[in-house]
């Protein structure tokens, strides 16, 4: 069952090829929207869920989107900032224009977009985009690659030997187990708040090997999938 369920999605070559051209489509138009906004004046809305929000998150996801549905209209979307298109289509993109938005707003480069295609229900690619420090971290169920080289999870095999990340540490603390996570914090090699999507992009190319997120949305969750099980992890 296990197999059926890590094939289920997996892209052919042609397919792989298709898909990996146009996800750096995707990626380079939204980093040419988000660019001249960062460490410039903007408004700073804060959502429902009390998470900012920027000009730039929304016109990076709606460049995306309207690539993606002029040259495939047949796929679906489902973004961050304007939600779903086609949720039942075979072929789906999901998209987080800024992933750390708030580290955007204070002027801090770790932040970035991210990308997925999910196909029949499975994540079969996913990419890390960031745009100020010029990483593009793609992975499949093939491999994982940043700027085009192969990368891969570091080996761990203790607890005491793990380097830990988390994007804030009383957000994590306060939405599971408080305690037990505060335990492991001390157990670790060294815990530090690097965060985001910047966390798992440093678990994939062995830079660390636990990043730990209380909560987490679709759009949040997708591209980590390929990207992590790509490296190894």
């Amino acid at each position: 069952m296990n197999d059926v369920i890590r094939y289920s999605g997996m892209l052919d070559k042609a397919e792989r090829d298709e898909f990996t051209t146009f996800a750096r489509e995707l990626a380079d138009v939204s980093a040419a929207v988000i660019r001249p906004y960062f460490r410039t004046g903007y408004q700073v809305e804060i959502k429902a869920d009390a998470s900012p929000v920027t000009i730039a998150d929304r016109r990076a996801e709606e460049v995306m989107r309207e690539l993606i549905m002029a040259r495939y209209p047949a796929h679906g979307i489902l973004g961050e900032e304007f939600g779903s298109h086609q949720p039942d289509a075979r072929y789906r993109w999901v998209l987080d224009p800024i992933d750390g938005t708030k580290a955007f707003v204070t002027g801090t480069y770790l932040f970035g977009t991210l990308i997925a295609l999910v196909k029949d229900g499975r994540p079969a690619l996913g990419v890390i985009s960031q745009p100020i420090i010029g990483d593009f971290l793609l992975g499949t169920l093939d491999g994982a690659w940043l700027n085009g080289l192969p990368v891969s999870v570091s080996p761990c095999d203790r607890v005491e030997d793990a380097i830990l990340l988390s994007t804030e540490h009383w957000n994590v603390f306060n939405h599971q187990d408080g305690p037990a996570y505060e335990s492991l914090t001390r157990r670790v090699k060294r815990y530090n708040n690097w965060g985001d999507c910047h966390g798992y992009h440093l678990v994939a190319t062995g830079g660390a090997h636990i990043m730990m997120d209380p909560i987490m949305n679709e759009w949040d969750l997708m591209a980590l999938i390929p990207i992590i099980e790509g490296a190894g992890g």
